[in-house]
């Protein structure tokens, strides 16, 4: 099985994927591997991707993954549960979403900063109603983060990511375990693995993988923990790997 991240891995850094990327990725199908995305986005990553390259994946943050369009793990969070984080974030101006579904429920209009992600819409948090599957916000000053941390429901846990993005998420809600859920479904070996990624929330990906690999591009601390190094993700740093080493 071939796993890669998205952003800052498999996307470049206009979030295209690159000719070279896409070919080596349909060899690796063609020749029965299983190629997997495991991404801290949730349904905006299929804006990016075409769906049909890939076996499987894994969204938001491991808070689910499908084997095609089956489902194979659910760690969600009741909006009950989170409404008093999302009320005090919105309290004191942090721009704040729960998402859900491809759906994302904020405090502000998302398209103003994504044009590309239709559906969204402004709500009262107060009368919010889903299972969310992730909670971001965009960290515009330091105490942003203090106010979300002091709010985290006992079994959640906040990821935040190099790009100035909070997430909160189900402390299940991981990479790594929702692609254990994937590899049981096709009886597939850790050892079988191999796994590309460049953020913190890929560090456990990268452990658990059979073959952990780290991008050019990827902060120092995901380099450290990883079996191996590759070009970045601007240089087609995972179609090099595969062509290289699975000689595709």
């Amino acid at each position: 099985m071939v796993v890669t991240d998205l952003d800052g891995t498999l996307l470049r850094e206009d979030k295209t994927i690159s000719e070279r990327s896409l070919s080596a990725l349909k060899q690796c199908r063609e020749r029965g591997i299983k190629v997997v995305y495991a991404t801290g986005r949730g349904g905006s990553a299929t804006f990016l991707v075409p769906e049909e390259l890939f076996d499987g994946k894994v969204c938001a943050n491991g808070a689910k993954a499908f084997a095609g369009n089956e489902p194979v793990y659910n760690k969600l969070m009741p909006s009950e549960h989170v409404r008093d984080l999302l009320i005090a974030a919105d309290n004191v101006g942090v721009k704040i979403v729960a998402e859900s579904g491809g759906w994302h429920y904020g405090n502000f209009d998302v398209t103003e900063t994504w044009s590309w992600l239709p559906q969204s819409e402004i709500v009262d948090f107060v009368k919010l109603d889903i299972e969310v599957e992730k909670i971001y916000a965009i960290l515009e000053r330091p105490e942003d983060a203090e106010v979300i941390k002091r709010h985290l429901p006992e079994y959640t846990y906040l990821y935040l990511s190099r790009d100035g993005f909070a997430m909160v998420m189900h402390k299940d809600a991981v990479k790594s375990k929702a692609l254990a859920a994937l590899a049981a479904h096709w009886s597939t070996e850790r050892s079988d693995i191999v796994s590309f990624g460049d953020d913190t929330n890929d560090i456990e990906l990268l452990k658990y993988s059979g073959v952990g690999i780290a991008m050019g591009n990827a902060l120092d601390e995901v380099k450290s923990v990883a079996d191996e190094i590759c070009d970045a993700n601007d240089n087609d740093g995972i179609a090099k790997w595969l062509e290289e080493c699975l000689k595709i």
